[in-house]
């Protein structure tokens, strides 16, 4: 579980602003959820057989003995409140949220057990237009993050009559192989045997390559649905490739799954997934209410922008320099009435007094683009010396009245970026 430090922050921030900006003006709405819920939750929805309940959940008794777990996903909880608060009931909704995910996972690069999700969930729209839209969004995203390389894999998993069809057909497949599958795939051969085909060991994907695809047994609802998308994304100019051992980890989803993915992060390659997941809410008790939804991972995200963008920036744009007890005084009211005057503005004022060397080498070591000076000489004289620390250039003296103008001036271009 890795500190987010303050030279990383401002990338953080930017990512996140850019997703809610996006999401937003998509028509979804924020949801705000719990952390902790408990455990039976987690095992219902996302599969008692799974790796997930099955071995990476934090999961603790309370003071009532009642088990708890921190949460390993966001769409049980999104459910759950969803059915806790009537938010299905004859409506729909557009939901997102953000936070951390916890499962006890071995710690690699890109993949930590504390990590950070934006989810967006969509409830109460049947449709594939739906479905379209939210892959459209997710396309619009990585443009707003300026991020490259980055590839849509789809695929339908069809109902659940379908699904359990192709499951029986492609478990008789992989038990009469069963020398070739590893320990892991031996273990979910007859509990969860779809992960089977997300196998990433290279000794079996000859195996799993010849294995009967579900393309071949989808039922006819699934399969007009899974055209229909596809004519949606291809009007829209989506590309993506079609993906007939792509798999969602989970067990509550059916027809479409995507994954953005990206060859930049070496094996933790997935930077969003999702799907839909029509029968979840019906499961846990609602009426039936269809639904699709994805996540992305911030710490992928921020590692992808960190390598292809300059990062921004959370210097000051202001060092504001104070000779003298006076000096301090009268400068922290016009330091306050600069930021009433000019939003946005990241003045920092002196702190701790020191000589004007002292002072000025702090200011440039802050990051600043400009020094505001303050000492006998200009408050005897109602005004602000102001020095580029970035350009070569003389020193200006400013009346104090004039120096809220004379600031948005230098600083055009600079102050719109956070």
């Amino acid at each position: 579980m890795h500190d987010i430090l303050p030279d990383s922050t401002p990338l953080w921030r930017h990512v996140e602003n850019t997703l809610v900006r996006v999401i937003q003006s998509y028509g979804y709405s924020e949801i705000r959820l719990p952390v902790v819920e408990k455990t039976e939750l987690f095992a219902r929805s996302i599969g008692e057989y799974t790796d997930i309940v099955a071995k990476e959940m934090y999961t603790f008794p309370d003071r009532n003995g009642e088990q708890l777990t921190l949460r390993p996903e966001g769409t049980a909880g999104c459910v759950r409140a969803g059915l806790e608060h009537g938010l299905f009931h004859n409506q729909t909704q557009k939901l997102w949220y953000m936070g951390p995910m916890f499962r006890h996972e071995r710690p690699q690069k890109g993949r930590q057990r504390q990590f950070h999700q934006v989810g967006i969930e969509a409830f109460g729209l049947p449709g594939p237009d739906i479905d379209a839209e939210m892959i459209i969004l997710c396309g619009r995203l990585w443009r707003e993050l300026g991020l490259s390389g980055i590839k849509l894999e789809l695929n339908t998993l069809g109902t659940p009559e379908a699904r359990g069809k192709y499951r029986d057909i492609l478990v008789d497949y992989l038990d009469e192989n069963r020398g070739e599958l590893d320990e892991d795939s031996q273990q979910r051969l007859h509990s969860n045997p779809l992960r089977v085909l997300d196998s990433k060991n290279p000794d079996m994907q000859t195996l799993i390559t010849g294995a009967p695809s579900i393309q071949d047994h989808l039922d006819s609802e699934s399969a007009e649905h899974f055209a229909e998308l596809r004519t949606l994304l291809d009007t829209a100019k989506i590309d993506y490739i079609v993906n007939p051992r792509l798999v969602r980890g989970l067990d509550y989803y059916g027809k479409t799954v995507f994954e953005w993915t990206t060859d930049h992060l070496g094996a933790q390659g997935t930077i969003c997934a999702g799907g839909r997941f029509d029968n979840l809410v019906e499961y846990f008790g609602g009426k039936p209410v269809p639904a699709i939804g994805c996540a992305m991972g911030m710490e992928r995200l921020t590692e992808l922008l960190d390598r292809d963008t300059q990062q921004p920036d959370d210097s000051p744009h202001a060092y504001f320099i104070l000779a003298g007890d006076e000096a301090v005084a009268n400068g922290f009211a016009i330091a306050e009435s600069l930021r009433d005057e000019i939003p946005g503005l990241r003045l920092r004022v002196n702190h701790g007094g020191g000589s004007f060397k002292a002072q000025f080498k702090r200011a440039d070591k802050s990051g600043a683009i400009l020094a505001l000076i303050l000492g006998q000489d200009e408050l005897a004289n109602q005004t602000v010396g102001l020095k580029s620390l970035r350009e070569q250039s003389e020193q200006e003296t400013v009346p104090v009245a004039k120096l809220p103008a004379i600031l948005k001036k230098h600083l055009e271009g600079h102050l719109n970026l956070r």
